[in-house]
């Protein structure tokens, strides 16, 4: 059985995220595999489909991805380093 995660992303979604946070979603995923990732749920977001976000270490950095399961799948529709999301990750790993 495969455990590995599955991801997806709308393509034009990526290439706007890459253009306004230098980060493409191929890159988000490996957010996903760092042993001291934070999963949290996005208490902000009031639409039908729950969302969350994950804090992992990548390239140097925290990065955090936005996401939300559908079918089975871990579907990327947000990525980027932002301060709010390392803050987060190291209280978490202190």
């Amino acid at each position: 059985m495969n455990t590995e995660p599955s991801f997806e992303w709308d393509t034009a979604k990526d290439r706007s995220n890459r253009a306004k946070h230098g980060v493409s979603f191929a890159q988000a995923q490996r957010a996903f595999f760092d042993p001291r990732r934070v999963i949290a749920e996005d208490l902000s977001h009031g639409g039908a489909e729950q969302r969350y976000f994950c804090f992992g270490w990548v390239d140097g950095g925290v990065m955090t991805v936005r996401f939300t399961w559908r079918n089975g799948r871990i579907r990327i529709f947000g990525a980027g380093y932002w301060r709010k999301g390392k803050k987060i990750y190291d209280r978490q790993n202190r």
